[in-house]
């Protein structure tokens, strides 16, 4: 059993987790202000992950997204909307000063590699060899995995292995697919994205046009990358998987011939969890 840390938009989570077994033993969830200060994110880590009661020295894995400094545990967040005021602090530090029962150590990685490992070790990527992800949320995640390893360079893969740095007409992907795209295209900022998927399944042809144009664009940006570097299953994963009926024919169009199984995620939100707990066993 491994403790874990996964770090969202809108909560921050602790967990014990069997990297083996792909199970989460007992889990503990606190909201937080992405956009909150330095004191009260850290705060809210912390006191979620005291709250757990996880036994002492155990060695953490910690999921958080970028850009972040995974091996130093230092927060690089900048102009991007979110824990922009964690820049710089060594997050690994406070961590292992704050946490009580105290930690052994910490490990950081992506919390999109994170949910592709929980995906490759016990959900929709079980049994392949070569597999992709993409988490689609407030941002744009991506994870590539050749045999249960991290990928971050090769034939395929984009620079850093982040897929939102590629570039679509002049803008960043995230221009063309995240929420704020979405909610920007569709013009009614008094709505989510989820209202939007209703609509377009109650026949909206506006809502279901933007979805159509966001997924499609996604699906030709990233055929490419996935035939070069052999993907067998695309998984996709985030808050916008829930639309799952709405994304798949639309992502699956842009991704035309490429020969890849595209699935949702299975192991919802415990994915990241089980993910974290695998790199952490891995790196002790």
């Amino acid at each position: 059993m491994r403790a874990v840390l996964e770090l969202g938009g809108t909560h921050v989570t602790a967990a014990l987790a069997d990297p083996e077994t792909a199970t989460v033993e007992r889990s503990v969830r606190r909201p937080l202000d992405a956009r909150g200060s330095a004191e009260r994110i850290l705060g809210a880590m912390v006191r979620c992950a005291t709250d757990l009661a996880a036994p002492e020295g155990l060695v953490w894995g910690v999921a958080v997204p970028g850009p972040f400094d995974h091996d130093k545990g230092i927060a690089r967040f900048a102009g991007v909307g979110k824990f922009d005021d964690l820049y710089g602090i060594d997050v690994r530090a406070v961590l292992l000063d704050g946490v009580w029962p105290r930690p052994a150590h910490a490990v950081f990685l992506n919390d999109a590699h994170a949910f592709l490992l929980g995906e490759w070790r016990a959900g929709a990527a079980r049994g392949h060899a070569r597999c992709a992800g993409i988490t689609l949320g407030t941002g744009v995640g991506s994870a590539f995995l050749v045999d249960g390893d991290i990928r971050r360079e090769g034939p395929g893969i984009p620079p850093q292995g982040r897929i939102d740095l590629v570039q679509v007409a002049g803008r960043s992907l995230e221009e063309s697919v995240s929420r704020r795209a979405i909610l920007a295209r569709y013009g009614d900022h008094s709505v989510d994205v989820s209202d939007i998927a209703e609509r377009a399944r109650a026949g909206e042809r506006h809502a279901r046009d933007v979805l159509d144009g966001a997924f499609t664009t996604l699906g030709a940006v990233l055929a490419p990358r996935l035939q070069d570097f052999a993907a067998t299953v695309l998984v996709v994963g985030g808050a916008m998987a829930a639309s799952w009926d709405l994304l798949r024919p639309s992502l699956r169009a842009g991704l035309g011939d490429t020969p890849v199984t595209l699935r949702a995620a299975g192991l919802g939100e415990h994915a990241a969890l089980v993910g974290a707990a695998v790199y952490a066993a891995a790196e002790r």
